[in-house]
């Protein structure tokens, strides 16, 4: 038992870590629009995630690797009653990472606008269904005695989920926009921090409404701490951002993003997948879990190498921690755009060989 209790916690700590800091990657791209104005600052703008964003990623491996590993049961029901959600989710983060690769390969403006629009769709999608999918996690899904899912994906978009899709996405956006008013200088800056009000307010509405449909829906009271530290970091990051305080309004929105997964776990514990058919049919960490005995394996690897994965990301972040400016920006290079090749006349042809 309390094995199962340890890793339901460690798995918690991993998609809190991969949300905190997948969540600016995202917000980041879903800004790009917005901020700049030319291709010098979006250079920029993907200089400030660039050494980082692919080892954001990594977090994710993690935590659906302790998932499976920890609770195959809710891993098997999850990830098959959620096959197109997270199929779109994957495909989205495939996107995105070629597109990151691939938009300057060619010293042309259409092929990179091509492949910003899908660093845009590739960080909003994302960041739109990891919040329909928890909601759906915490609030129940359609589960039979088998623990099968017998919805369809149009269950899983109901309001709550729709909300809590959207409650993601403004606090992504958000935490984007306080990572590059941190990170960079200039231009980018500024519009960053003025941005940062006006997603902001539709991130505290949103927001604070999900997190208060979540907290009197699943009536756990200690939940009520976290709920009440994201949405107070959510308007200090707000007002603290209007003063130009940038360090300090990043740390707020990492810390709301922490308080939002935390309070969603809460809510959740015993369950890790609730039936909204018969709570009977729902999964817990007692039957969804594997044995005693690869919990406690796992248990010794986790305390042997977690602590080097959390140095490694520490070292990284130190060594890239400077502001990045547009001087810091070369000029687009890449190959040329191939020149058609101008077609040939075969009559025209054939009379000049004969003349």
């Amino acid at each position: 038992m309390d094995l199962q209790i340890l890793w339901f916690v460690l798995i918690a700590v991993l998609w809190s870590a991969y949300f905190l800091l997948e969540g600016f990657d995202f917000g980041v791209g879903m800004l790009l629009p917005f901020l700049p104005k030319d291709e010098r600052e979006r250079g920029q703008m993907f200089q400030t995630i660039g050494p980082v964003w692919d080892g954001n990623e990594v977090w994710l491996v993690i935590a659906g690797g302790a998932t499976f590993a920890a609770f195959p049961v809710w891993y098997a029901t999850m990830f098959s009653g959620f096959y197109l959600a997270l199929l779109l989710i994957l495909v989205a983060l495939i996107l995105r990472g070629v597109a990151f690769e691939f938009r300057g390969k060619i010293n042309s403006d259409r092929w990179r606008r091509n492949w910003d629009l899908a660093i845009v769709v590739g960080s909003t999608v994302p960041a739109l269904l990891w919040g329909v999918a928890f909601a759906n996690i915490v609030q129940g899904v359609p589960l039979d005695e088998h623990h099968q899912y017998t919805g369809t994906l149009l269950t899983l978009l109901n309001p709550y989920a729709l909300l809590g899709g959207l409650a993601t996405l403004s606090l992504f956006a958000l935490h984007g926009a306080t990572f590059l008013a941190l990170k960079t200088h200039g231009d980018v800056r500024v519009r960053a921090n003025a941005l940062v009000p006006r997603i902001g307010v539709p991130a505290i509405v949103l927001g604070g409404t999900f997190l208060l449909w979540t907290f009197f829906a699943n009536d756990v009271l200690w939940t009520g701490l976290p709920v009440l530290v994201a949405a107070g970091a959510l308007v200090a990051a707000v007002l603290i951002a209007i003063g130009g305080r940038e360090g300090w309004a990043f740390v707020l929105t990492a810390l709301a993003v922490v308080a939002v997964t935390v309070a969603l776990f809460g809510s959740l514990y015993p369950d890790v997948l609730p039936s909204s058919t018969n709570p009977a049919f729902s999964l817990t960490t007692a039957n969804a879990s594997s044995t005693p005995y690869t919990l406690a394996i796992m248990s010794w690897v986790a305390l042997a190498f977690t602590p080097l994965v959390l140095a490694y990301q520490a070292w990284t972040f130190w060594v890239f921690r400077r502001r990045i400016s547009p001087s810091d920006i070369p000029a687009p290079t890449g190959l040329a755009p191939v020149a058609a090749t101008p077609a040939v006349d075969p009559a025209a042809d054939t009379g000049a060989h004969a003349r």
